[in-house]
């Protein structure tokens, strides 16, 4: 069967081969990609995280202090080290559904250890699952505008022209995805890693000018900032949470490259790029508090503004593949666990079952991202409708990650709780910050997070109570043969074929036959589909056949 062939959700294959036992070279092309995906989202975060924050700092129209400068680079390289560092890249990354990372797959995880409270359970994945996607449709319009509007510190003579480009580079973006994260990741690597070195290298003789910026890597100065600035300090939280909204889709797209590889990009090259780059973007705004009109940009000379923006537009259009990478893996999760209807799934990779494209999903995004654009025409309104959804997302998955750790690491609910609760804290601290943008713009990731719910729960709740009725007319097949031989109905000539995802029972459409019509075939065949977790099979397995009796044989086709 074609690795690009499409197979329902449902018969999709477990995950496996997710990157942890490969060969050196193997190794090396899934660093390399997944430094170009996972980390695109997160990566690109520079460009606007900083800049909000600091002017949330400065009470909107306030004079840009090196103290509140220090304050909130504190903030944000701790929101670093702290969430994505230690929650998401050192433990949640151990936490995976058969290689499938994300906060379905930590439900899983949760429902089956879990003795008691498995519908509480299921309903926070729910909630989690659904606000992943008001963040898989804000990234990529944020990202890309953030970087298009680069152009304007060249000339103002471009401003009509940012929201039209936007939408153009989105097309593209979403127009390749066929192509597969494989290819794609070949091509966003490079590019990724070339990013990363460029923010980081232009941040060094902003640093050299100021070095006092390293005193932002001590944590007493975030607290201060935090118990000085009130109300200002809570608002600043939320515009500082910019810098770490590409963690949940880290986790997210761990089935799409294995563990290994996104740890150590991380913690050698993407997490020394991004600390860099804050530490130069203060270093700017301490010498230069003007700066904050775009400190990002400004770092660089004036020959270098176009080149940077070009390369900061290919950027983005990388970060947006971080989340609709993740959205796939999502999805698909979402329709094993019977949450969402099936989807047709093409896999495109020969050796990671993980890398996916899902044609619909991909269509919705795009109309979505589309439209946020237009609504919304620039980065900063943008940013501020950004946030919510995913800190909703990271609260639930600090919840259920303490039920793993107990449960299926089998802590002690003690130890677990220990370890949990400060990132608890901190996640639900970020939500409370967000939620004061909801009238700002936040009320679009609510909404689609909203309906995604009432989907999820609708589609769950219905497909139970149709099993459950199904169960009560199951009828054992082999009781049904023995039965007919015994007294059978009148004959008819020609072979029928019963579709079934279960042999032991009778299909149902056999009953119904049987039932209606009051004949039967000379030959009935009971088929079964299976998929394998496999991207070929051995011409040998395809087809398993079981003669039952003479007017009866079970198939089995193996694809």
């Amino acid at each position: 069967m074609s690795s690009e062939s499409a197979i329902t959700a449902a018969e999709a294959p477990a995950a496996n081969g997710h990157g942890e036992a490969h060969s050196t070279a193997t190794f090396k092309a899934l660093l390399l990609g997944s430094i170009g995906v996972v980390y695109g989202d997160i990566g690109t975060s520079p460009l606007y995280a900083l800049r909000e924050a600091v002017v949330a700092a400065a009470g909107g129209e306030g004079a840009v202090t090196a103290h509140a400068v220090l304050g909130v680079l504190s903030l944000i390289l701790w929101a670093l080290i702290v969430v994505v560092t230690l929650k998401y890249v050192v433990i949640l990354l151990r936490a995976d559904n058969n290689g499938e990372g994300g906060t379905l797959a930590l439900m899983a995880l949760a429902q089956r250890a879990a003795t008691k409270g498995a519908g509480a359970i299921v309903l926070l994945g729910i909630i989690s699952g659904a606000l992943f996607y008001g963040d898989a449709v804000i990234t990529p319009a944020l990202s890309v505008l953030s970087a298009i509007e680069g152009i304007k510190l060249v000339t103002s003579t471009f401003d009509p022209y940012v929201v039209p480009l936007t939408v153009v580079i989105l097309v593209f973006l979403f127009a390749v995805q066929s192509r597969g994260t494989a290819r794609v990741a070949a091509f966003f690597g490079p590019v990724m890693c070339v990013w990363f070195a460029v923010i980081a290298v232009a941040a060094l003789p902003q640093i050299a000018r100021h070095p006092e910026v390293f005193l932002a890597f001590n944590p007493v100065l975030a607290v201060s900032f935090m118990l000085h600035h009130g109300v200002i300090g809570f608002i600043t939280l939320g515009a500082v949470f910019l810098a770490v909204t590409g963690a949940e889709a880290l986790y997210a797209d761990l089935g799409h490259f294995g563990k290994r590889p996104i740890q150590t990009a991380w913690m050698f090259i993407v997490l020394p790029s991004l600390a860099l780059n804050y530490l130069g973007q203060g270093a700017l705004l301490i010498g230069d508090p003007k700066g904050i009109e775009n400190p990002f940009f400004l770092m660089f000379p004036d020959w270098a503004l176009i080149p940077m923006v070009a390369l900061a537009t290919l950027a983005t259009v990388i970060a947006s593949q971080a989340v609709i990478t993740g959205a796939y893996s999502l999805t698909r999760q979402a329709i094993q666990l019977g949450l969402l209807p099936r989807f047709e799934i093409r896999h495109t990779s020969e050796a990671h079952s993980g890398q996916i494209y899902m044609p619909r999903i991909n269509r919705f995004l795009f109309i979505a991202v589309i439209v946020l654009v237009l609504m919304f025409r620039s980065s900063s309104a943008l940013a501020s409708a950004y946030g919510i959804s995913v800190t909703g997302t990271m609260v639930v998955t600090a919840m259920m990650g303490f039920v793993v750790i107990w449960k299926v690491w089998r802590w002690s609910p003690i130890a677990a709780a220990a370890l949990v609760a400060p990132f608890l804290f901190l996640d639900i601290t970020f939500l409370a910050a967000n939620l004061l943008k909801v009238f700002e713009g936040g009320w679009v990731p609510l909404a689609l997070g909203g309906a995604m719910i009432v989907v999820m729960y609708t589609w769950r709740r219905g497909s139970r109570l149709l099993f459950e009725k199904s169960r009560k007319l199951e009828f054992p097949l082999a009781d049904l043969v023995a039965m007919l031989e015994k007294r059978p109905p009148q004959r008819v000539s020609g072979t029928a074929v019963f579709l079934t995802s279960d042999p032991v029972s009778a299909p149902t459409a056999l009953m119904h036959s049987l039932k209606h019509y009051k004949v039967l075939h000379e030959k009935n065949v009971i088929l079964t589909i299976e998929t394998a977790p496999t991207p070929r099979i051995d011409p040998s397995e395809r087809v398993r056949m079981e003669q039952l009796t003479e007017t009866f044989s079970k198939v089995a086709l193996k694809f």
